[in-house]
């Protein structure tokens, strides 16, 4: 359950997009959420108190100074702007074994009572188990539930955004039976079905990718995102634009020019 960190009651959350990761191959989804976090300068207005996560604690991820550098994380935690209506919820750490199921019904019962406009879900998927029409052009993927695909639909044609397609239930005995397969992409698929059943306008958008520095991932992730969200305005989509969270120093050994920090 969402508790907010000022006693009072939670921050209005009515008519705001939630952002969510999946806790998927490459932490893609998260390190994309790091990015809009760090970037807008969003402020922590409470956390998703849950025992579906693994515990954790950690230093501030976003630290500008010394001064708010030591103020703890902890493993699920909400951000808001109000002035773009925006909520995002980043979890860091992964799910415990068989708890899917009840982070997704804690979770979407959240949504539904703080009345949030619509989820978008940032996820990834493996690369290597693609068929042979998802290797196709961009790695890149998008879905929609029925709710949300009336309002927006065309605005994934008009920035000629490729659907997630569907796979053979069964290659080589049955290729007419198709069904949604995202491998790696933990919560996704789970999230995206309860959303469909329960009417509630959700988005999925993944990137196909591998393990490994998954930082140019997250880049591609975020600027996709912001072709749709516009959070960022740009004449031309570069990582320069996004501001890399201090904690990212102690990833992939830096591997990141000091300029970028």
């Amino acid at each position: 359950m969402f508790v907010p960190c000022e006693r009072a009651a939670g921050p209005d959350l009515r008519g705001f997009t939630l952002l969510v990761p999946a806790v998927s191959v490459g932490n893609v989804g998260q390190l994309a959420i790091d990015l809009v976090i760090s970037t807008l300068g969003m402020t922590k207005v409470g956390y998703f108190y849950t025992d579906c996560l693994v515990p954790m604690v950690g230093n501030n991820p976003y630290a500008t100074a010394e001064e708010n550098s030591t103020e703890l994380s902890i493993n699920a935690e909400v951000y808001s702007l109000p002035s773009r209506k925006l909520v995002v919820l980043q979890i860091r750490s992964p799910f415990i074994k068989n708890k899917y199921r009840a982070f997704s019904e804690a979770l979407l019962a959240w949504v539904l009572s703080s009345k949030c406009a619509r989820v978008i879900l940032l996820s990834s998927s493996h690369a290597y188990q693609r068929d042979d029409e998802q290797l196709l052009g961009t790695p890149l993927r998008y879905l929609l539930t029925p709710a949300l695909e009336e309002s927006v639909a065309g605005v994934m044609q008009g920035l000629k955004w490729k659907e997630m397609e569907k796979v053979a239930a069964y290659p080589g005995v049955n290729d007419t039976e198709k069904v949604l397969n995202i491998p790696g992409g933990g919560i996704t698929k789970l999230l995206f079905t309860e959303c469909c059943s329960k009417g509630i306008e959700m988005a999925v958008l993944l990137k196909f990718c591998s393990e490994g520095d998954n930082i140019p991932d997250a880049f591609a992730l975020v600027n996709y995102l912001n072709e749709w969200l516009q959070l960022v305005k740009c004449e031309v989509t570069t990582s320069s634009q996004w501001k890399i969270p201090s904690s990212w120093r102690l990833l992939f050994g830096s591997g990141l020019p000091p300029a970028l920090f």
